[in-house]
């Protein structure tokens, strides 16, 4: 026992641990999400959606993969083999290391787990910026699939995502920057530590909040931002020349990506594993081990929960919205949400300045 204790008190036991988990979890959480956004899709257009295979149709999913393994795999004539290959593969890391970064539970200061208790793959203080650098790596894949397939259909899907998500990411940024003022803070667990202490911040920043989600719709390339595969004008846009489990690992990468905007989300806007109550129930369990556990376990149900709730959100308005057109798009980024991120920013910067200040309160 005591042998199996140091083992596991281990540095390097427990990063690899707490790697597997992480990777567990999101490529678990794949086929969980496609089988959910059957199901609702399903259930907006009024059909029962997969149920002959297994119960609930949870095994059409193991039906589906083995369809792609079989698949034929060729490469279309005059493309450039290498970026082809890589391609896939950039699209479908960045979800994977982000979600590495992210706080998902407390285990009431185990410090085993992380400083403070923190549960995180990889503890890093600047953890907001660095998922904002690895976020953007996403759209090298895209645009990459589209320029080495040779197709001119992938080709503008390539071209339309570049142009999409360097667009949508300047919105981002301009939040980021609103909700730094507020906070004063990059590291994930201190934001969520201070929602905890005064409120979530969707409530201190509401405009912060609609701006950082509607550009994740288009990071994520979800409907009504899905122009750069846009079935109806591209055939299928950047991934149109890949079959088989090439193209699993773009429609991976997107889910993947998905599940990561929506834990961003949580941690930033929505108090992260946090709850009214929860504090005061954590200091209660904290004493023991078994307390410890117990709280690290709640932490991370509440977490998943609001993670969940956004998913669900998220398939929602792609089974309910329109697709924009491509002159929408830009325009809804460059002549509408840029000036008012701007503006927020402003606002918030004066409100910190010549309000907040005044009365004790703010970041």
């Amino acid at each position: 026992m005591d042998t199996l204790l140091a083992i596991l008190s281990n540095f390097w036991v427990i990063v690899a641990i707490k790697i597997a988990v992480g990777l567990g979890l999101v490529m678990g959480m794949v086929p969980m999400m496609v089988w959910m956004e059957r199901k609702v899709s399903a259930r907006f257009q009024l059909r029962r959606g997969p149920n002959r295979v297994g119960p609930f149709g949870l095994f059409q999913l193991i039906a589906d993969s083995l369809k792609l393994l079989w698949k034929e795999d060729f490469f279309p004539r005059n493309t450039d083999r290498l970026v082809f290959l890589a391609a896939p593969i950039m699209a479908f890391l960045p979800g994977v290391l982000s979600f590495s970064l992210i706080p998902v539970g407390v285990a009431g200061g185990n410090e085993i787990m992380g400083p403070g208790g923190v549960m995180a793959v990889s503890y890093i203080s600047l953890g907001l910026l660095v998922i904002m650098a690895i976020s953007s790596v996403a759209a090298y894949g895209i645009a990459f699939a589209g320029w080495a397939s040779n197709n001119q259909y992938s080709l503008l899907g390539g071209i339309r995502s570049s142009a999409q998500l360097i667009s949508y990411e300047i919105v981002m940024g301009m939040a980021v920057v609103a909700l730094i003022l507020m906070t004063g803070t990059v590291n994930l667990s201190e934001i969520v530590q201070q929602q905890q202490d005064t409120a979530w911040n969707i409530i201190r920043q509401p405009i912060t909040f609609i701006l950082f989600l509607v550009a994740a719709f288009a990071e994520t390339n979800r409907a009504p931002f899905d122009l750069p595969e846009a079935e109806q004008e591209l055939v299928g846009g950047y991934h149109t020349e890949y079959t088989g489990m090439r193209y699993a690992w773009f429609m991976n990468g997107e889910y993947a990506a998905m599940f990561t905007m929506c834990a961003i989300l949580t941690t930033l806007f929505l108090g992260g594993w946090t709850f009214p109550g929860f504090k005061l129930l954590a200091e209660m369990l904290s004493g023991s081990a078994l307390g410890q556990i117990l709280v690290g376990l709640l932490s991370f149900a509440i977490f998943f929960g609001k993670v969940v709730c956004l998913i669900f959100f998220f398939m929602w308005v792609r089974w309910t919205l329109p697709r924009f057109r491509w002159d929408q798009l830009m325009k809804l980024g460059w002549h509408v949400l840029i000036p008012i991120a701007l503006a927020n920013i402003i606002g918030t910067a004066l409100f910190l300045e010549y309000v907040a200040s005044r009365f004790g309160f703010g970041g």
